[in-house]
């Protein structure tokens, strides 16, 4: 760190000591010796103290300052008596208590040569003569000049970045840094230039916009629905009997969505009465299915929820479904053949559980000595023998039930090739009774018919199946 000694003969101000490893000269504000002329340079010359020398850098080419007259090409020496010239400001060199003094007067009436500015347009002429110079100090012996060196062209290209990055942004572009052009502002902002008013403008409109939220939310059940709700959920009075809801929904979006609980806890507890409790299987629940994932809704007011689980069924379980639930794929049930559950001599079919059998109400235990194999094909066979109705076309009892022969052709060896095709006469398609319309085709199979989902509904699927009321629950 070398010590620099400034004198401003074209300022009023007090002489100012500068210690620091180079002075950089030019018209940027952070530059440690500031010419403000448009002939000056943002940045157009350097002074370095190197092996006990001062020496003056040129960092413009193509406005060089001048030292003792003489456009300086190359780092020159400076000495005690030394004028340098840069634009129309005046530098005399001398040194004290081993500082670098400058005395900096500004040459009033000059008229710069061209290559002494890099502002276009500007009509220069050759400077005036040199003012005599005596009564100077004598010129002590110069050292040579210096000769080329990477490492200072590094550190002076490193000072020049950096006087140029830290210029201040101004408030006029407070998005960009402010131009450093030939014409310069100085001049700080005061809070009376900034408007107030914009800020309420904001706070009013914010309160305006949350109000209509919160009436359009209350008052206005399809503000934020993608469609209205089903005709089921949105009558204000229970058209079922048996009721399977604890009140009716009346278009109420509250009822389903509240930040307190989930949709799927809000269908549970309204959705549970004598008549229907909504129950879902355990592997649904390990599978991470809910309410919702079976009986969408907002799909229009003539949309019925309840018939989108029919459909769900054959949507969700067959081979081509890529999505994992819960990590776990299905695929196409009973390998491809609905029907008569037993695939390789083996039972597809789980069967029921002990408080799912306790809820059909029929009349036939498990033996202590029965297999699961066996418990099974005995729930099985109880569920249709002398219970269900024999539709048209098939071999039945005296009183028109199902009977073994019903379905099977042979029993020795037992038949089950012609019941994959007899179950599908009542397992396969579903009307809608009253409407007649086809909720599955008849060459599909209806899922739910043989797996029940809400198995505490004691409503019956299809009571025309039956060949006494009541054995359907």
């Amino acid at each position: 760190m070398s010590r620099f000694i400034i004198i401003r003969e074209d300022l009023v101000q007090d002489p100012l000591t500068i210690v620091t490893d180079g002075l950089l000269i030019g018209r940027l504000q952070l530059c440690e010796l500031v010419l403000n002329h448009p002939a000056v340079s943002r940045a157009q010359a350097g002074i370095k103290w190197v092996d006990d020398v001062y020496y003056l850098f040129s960092l413009r080419p193509g406005n060089p300052p001048k030292l003792n007259g003489r456009a300086l090409e190359e780092t020159e020496a400076l000495a005690p008596g030394d004028i340098i010239e840069v634009g129309p400001f005046r530098l005399e060199v001398d040194r004290e208590d081993g500082a670098l003094q400058l005395k900096v007067s500004l040459q009033i009436g000059v008229v710069l040569g061209e290559h002494d500015s890099d502002v276009p347009n500007l009509r220069t002429t050759k400077l005036l003569p040199e003012a005599p110079t005596e009564g100077k100090k004598a010129a002590k012996p110069r050292a040579a000049p210096l000769p080329g060196n990477k490492a200072l062209d590094f550190f002076w290209d490193k000072r020049i970045r950096e006087a140029g990055k830290m210029v201040r942004p101004s408030p006029l572009f407070p998005k960009s840094q402010r131009r450093s052009g030939k014409a310069q502002f100085s001049w700080t902002p005061t809070s009376d230039l900034a408007r107030r008013w914009p800020v309420s403008f904001f706070i009013w409109g914010a309160v305006i916009v949350g109000a209509l939220s919160v009436s359009a939310a209350y008052w206005y059940a399809n503000a934020y629905a993608p469609a209205p709700v089903s005709r089921s959920h949105a009558v204000a009075n229970m058209e079922m009997n048996p009721p399977i809801a604890v009140k009716a929904n009346a278009d109420s979006c509250t009822n389903c969505h509240s930040l307190t609980s989930s949709t799927e806890t809000k269908c549970a507890s309204c959705h549970n009465t004598e008549a229907f409790v909504a129950t879902i299987i355990k592997p649904h629940v390990a599978a991470g299915i809910g309410c919702v994932s079976c009986h969408a809704e907002h799909q229009g007011s003539e949309f019925n929820p309840a018939h989108t689980a029919l459909v769900t069924c054959t949507a969700c379980h067959n081979d081509a479904n890529q999505s994992t639930y819960n990590g776990r794929r299905v695929s196409t049930p009973h390998q491809g053949t609905f029907g008569y559950p037993v695939v390789n001599e083996k039972w597809t079919w789980p069967g029921l559980d002990d408080g799912d059998w306790a809820l059909k109400k029929i009349a036939i235990a498990r033996l202590p000595t029965d297999s699961d194999e066996q418990w099974r094909s005995k729930q099985f066979h109880s569920l249709h023998v002398q219970r269900v109705r024999s539709g048209p076309g098939m071999r039945g009892n005296l009183q028109g039930e199902l009977s073994c022969s019903s379905c099977h052709q042979s029993f020795n060896p037992i038949d089950r090739t012609t019941p994959r095709t007899t179950c599908g006469e009542c397992h396969n398609g579903r009307i809608e009774q009253g409407s007649n319309r086809v909720l599955i085709a008849k060459d599909k199979p209806n899922c739910t018919s043989c797996h029940v989902q809400h198995v505490r509904d004691i409503r019956t699927w299809n009571p025309s199946l039956f060949a006494q009321s009541g054995k359907g629950k």
